[in-house]
């Protein structure tokens, strides 16, 4: 739509982390946060709907793609800031936080450590971490055993899982692609560390921002029921489901994942 039509997407280094940007600079922000197996690249096909309003970053997070390798295993604690000293090398105070999956962790930690720097929340295709769970804990462990073993096979054999069966299969090649391309170790087992660790089934009720909660309609490694946990925790938040969609609505489906995120983001207070 308007401008976002002909946006220019670069790379820029901020910090350790590689960024991906889009949009006016002087624009409000909306930082955009990837999943434990993808990058800033993820988020292409939002760039032609939202890059006319908003300064969109999206980055690789910490040993991901081309960012840094961390020094040591940063916790979830550690990739929410990591996200909050981005926002300092943007010279940006305040911003929109879209985060998928992993990233949706990684936002919801952010909105309880760094609130103030918060203006509204997106969580998608996401869940209160894996932590609550001690089989689900052990499961983020072994899954980073099978990546490290095997990075080809995991990324053939994983993607499948990650979208809708009607998904077109161009789509899900690009999905493998990023994948292939953003992960390594130790950035996947440290991810899946703090998958792992995380639990914010008891710190829900402290997230004051205006919150959106989408999932896709058949999303197998989140499914609705740990979205409409999470809506269900969070005062005021809205959920709502993309029709026809796996766990990556915003590259399977982005026209609707777009529509859905936009139209809320319209309603937001000036």
């Amino acid at each position: 739509m308007g401008a976002g039509d002909e946006a220019v997407t670069t790379r820029v280094r901020r910090g350790p982390l590689s960024v991906v940007e889009a949009g006016d600079p002087t624009a409000p922000a909306l930082v955009l946060l990837h999943g434990i197996g993808s990058s800033g690249d993820a988020f292409l096909a939002q760039v032609p709907a939202f890059a006319d309003r908003w300064h969109l970053l999206a980055p690789d997070a910490p040993g991901y793609g081309e960012s840094d390798d961390p020094a040591a295993a940063p916790g979830i604690d550690g990739f929410a800031d990591a996200v909050a000293r981005l926002l300092d090398d943007a010279g940006i105070d305040r911003c929109v936080l879209l985060g998928v999956s992993w990233g949706g962790v990684i936002a919801t930690r952010f909105a309880l450590r760094h609130p103030d720097r918060l203006r509204a929340l997106v969580l998608a295709d996401t869940s209160r971490g894996s932590g609550f769970d001690p089989e689900r804990a052990a499961m983020m462990a072994e899954r980073a055993a099978q990546y490290a073993a095997d990075p080809v096979g995991f990324v053939r054999d994983r993607t499948p899982l990650l979208v809708a069966d009607t998904t077109p299969a161009s789509v899900v090649a690009d999905i493998a692609s990023i994948m292939d391309r953003a992960c390594r170790m130790p950035g996947y087992g440290y991810a899946a560390a703090s998958l792992g660790e995380t639990d914010h089934t008891p710190d829900l009720g402290r997230i004051h921002v205006p919150t959106l909660v989408v999932v896709g309609e058949h999303d197998r490694v989140c499914p609705p029921a740990d979205s409409r946990l999470l809506a269900d925790g969070i005062p005021g938040a809205l959920y709502t489901e993309v029709p026809d969609s796996g766990h990556l609505p915003n590259q399977e489906c982005p026209e609707a994942f777009n529509r859905v995120v936009g139209d809320w983001l319209e309603g937001l207070p000036g």
